[in-house]
């Protein structure tokens, strides 16, 4: 079967981006599709585990680094003081006599010390314990890369098998959902919602693991250290969230503004791109510069106020966690003096509380993230519960050697239950003939096409192929034996060779250049300068819309049907082209089917059969001498072309 190709969908520029990732206005099921992207996840439970021990591991050993190097200073501090102490005394005599000089706090600070009087610090301990600080901080290191990269293998595996599905469901969507679907929007799903998932599957998942361990085991150790401290750092957590909050409700309504006005400047360019030249034909040039500018200037107004909005988070949060630290110093500071802290206690849990504020800011930052790629999550598996085309059937056997008979028995068709279109129609084509199906837009023309190519299945009665019905063959076996030429050119980029040898696996380079011959694509490739080995671009720019209407014919030629569709196929061509396609076609249209669906009425003149079709039904149907002697519908379109006899071509 020949194919249309697609050509890639162009990059996706700035603002598509941008929009794909705004979070969304409302979600339909938050819960539901959150726990279906997590239920993903579960052919990797024993990785994620995996994740979630390697996490553990490396907040624990995270958290035990400040409350080491507190020993270290207290290792210091003690030496220190107990250097100062006049040696020979004992601790508890100097603090009896530092009593009688009233120095009550020096007491007890001296009392909660294992000073010795006399002796300075212990750096064989000290090296000891800084070693041990050392070898934490290296393996809490070790685990979290251990972790990065475990997770990255879950998640991208998770969404790489996301994609087989989105590929595979695509693959078992009838036409109807296409036809009813915004190209952009089915592709937008395929891509960019599945890289936005990736994306906040990848920096969500670890980073939120991390965090929350890391909140309960600073937490915890907070409370272990000091509980009033503890209090007093938890005091500015409500504040925190507070001022977070106030700030994004006004930075979203700006950001909302950027991301439309970032869509409608995507737009404008989009357009101006493509109709460049109709643009220029008109001289709207100027035109399209002010409307440019004006949308630009709306885009920098609107991100230099989210962006000037949002970044106040950051100085605000800074001054509480300044705040936070000026009162833990302080009360910490006075409890050392009393006694009830040590110095490295009170410094330990002054890193604690920076530990602390972090994480909580990090989650409160991955929610928008997160309201995003459920987002995302929820609109690939809207497309992943589409309904599918019927099941194929038990297989029939396929007839040996098609023929190419063609039979309509009774049938009928609706798009919509309560819209009728096709009903009891009924046509035979024997092998070899030419049918022309012809008639005003909207009689059902393509639609006969799309029910013989089971796009799409009868409401009513049967299709037959050689005496066998189509319904009972796979579809992919019913169009092998079908080549299908459209009025949308499709190429992509690669040589015209290339592009011709797509309608048939393993080609030879004489059999696409008998078909470029056929179609009449040699003509004009001989004129360019690598000929057949010519590059096409993505957009087929470097050649006219009828040479590439040709290549596509001669890959239809290339795959040698038995049934040969041309839908407006030789719309693009001139009349002196038609003439020698019509010719090339009569030749290799021996022993196949051919339809062909027409408005311009000159290029059917030698079919041998004519359908003029209406509303679903077949008004008329004969040649073309037959159906104008008959002066009905179809002489009528005929004169209405002002239809003119077919020049003779020399071959």
């Amino acid at each position: 079967m020949t194919a249309p190709t697609r050509r890639p969908p162009p990059p996706m520029g700035p603002g598509r981006m941008m929009a794909g990732a705004m979070p969304p206005e409302k979600l339909e099921d938050f819960r539901g599709s959150l726990k279906r992207l997590l239920g993903r996840l579960h052919p990797y439970r024993l990785r994620v585990a995996a994740v979630l021990a390697f996490g553990v591991v490396s907040v624990f050993l995270s958290v035990l680094g400040p409350l080491l190097l507190g020993r270290a200073t207290d290792l210091i501090f003690t030496g220190v003081v107990g250097r100062m102490l006049e040696p020979g005394v004992t601790k508890a005599e100097a603090v009896e006599r530092l009593r009688a000089q009233g120095e009550t706090n020096q007491a007890d600070m001296l009392a909660a010390l294992d000073a010795v009087p006399g002796q300075g610090i212990d750096f064989s301990a000290l090296g000891r314990l800084l070693a041990w600080v050392a070898l934490v901080y290296v393996l809490a290191s070790l685990f979290a890369i251990l972790q990065g990269r475990l997770t990255a293998v879950v998640m991208q595996t998770a969404v790489q098998q996301l994609r087989r599905d989105v590929e595979a469901k695509l693959s078992r969507l009838p036409l109807s959902y296409f036809d009813g679907q915004p190209r952009g929007e089915v592709l937008s799903r395929a891509t960019n919602d599945t890289d936005n998932i990736a994306q906040t599957l990848q920096q969500t998942f670890s980073q939120m693991i991390t965090s929350l361990l890391t909140i309960v085991g600073v937490l915890g150790m907070m409370i272990w250290i000091s509980p009033l401290l503890a209090v007093i750092a938890l005091v500015t957590v409500p504040v925190s969230i507070w001022i977070t909050t106030l700030i994004g409700k006004r930075a979203q309504p700006q950001f909302v503004a950027q991301w439309a006005t970032t869509g409608r400047l995507n737009g404008h360019i989009e357009e101006m791109f493509a109709g460049h030249s109709l643009v220029k034909v008109f001289g709207r040039q100027r035109e399209a510069a002010q409307t440019f500018d004006t949308h630009n200037e709306k885009l920098y107004a609107s991100s230099f106020r989210a962006q000037f909005i949002s970044g106040l988070i950051q100085p605000a949060m800074m001054f509480i966690s300044n705040l936070n630290y000026v009162l833990v110093a302080v009360v910490g500071g006075l409890r050392v003096a009393s006694g009830t802290l040590s110095l490295g206690d009170v410094q330990a849990f002054i890193q604690y509380s920076r530990q602390f504020s972090q994480p909580l800011t990090q989650v409160a930052g991955m929610a928008n993230m997160v309201q995003s790629g459920v987002a995302s999550a929820e609109r690939v598996f809207q497309l992943l519960d589409a309904p599918e085309q019927s099941p194929e059937p038990p297989s029939a056997p396929m007839p040996a050697g098609v023929r190419g008979r063609i039979a309509f028995e009774d049938v009928s068709f609706r798009y919509l239950p309560d819209k009728p279109l096709i009903e009891h129609l009924s046509f035979t084509v024997e092998p070899g003939q030419t049918v022309a199906i012809v008639g005003p837009t909207g009689a059902g023309k393509t639609t006969v096409v799309n029910l013989l190519m089971r796009f799409y299945d009868v409401t009513g009665g049967r299709i037959t192929l050689d005496g066998v019905d189509i319904a009972t063959i796979p579809r992919a076996e019913v169009r092998e034996h079908m080549g299908m030429v459209l009025q949308d050119t499709w190429l992509f980029g690669a040589t015209i060779a290339e592009n011709i040898g797509y309608g048939a696996d393993d080609a030879t380079p004489e059999a696409v250049h008998a078909a470029a011959e056929a179609a009449h694509v040699d003509g004009f490739a001989r004129m360019l300068p690598d000929g057949l080995d010519t590059v096409l671009d993505e957009e087929g720019s470097n050649v006219s819309a009828g040479q590439k209407q040709l290549i596509t014919i001669a890959r239809a030629f290339l795959a040698e049907p038995s049934i040969l569709i041309l839908d407006e196929a030789t719309s693009s061509v001139d009349t002196r082209t038609e003439v020698l396609i019509q010719r090339a076609m009569a030749t290799l249209r021996t022993g196949r089917t051919s339809f062909v669906i027409a408005h311009r009425l000159s290029t059917i003149r030698d079919a041998d059969m004519i359908l003029v079709m209406e509303n679903g039904a077949i008004v008329e149907q004969g040649s073309h001498d037959e159906l104008i002697a008959a002066a009905g519908p179809y002489a009528r379109l005929y004169s209405a072309q002002f239809a003119q006899a077919a020049v003779d071509v020399d071959p």
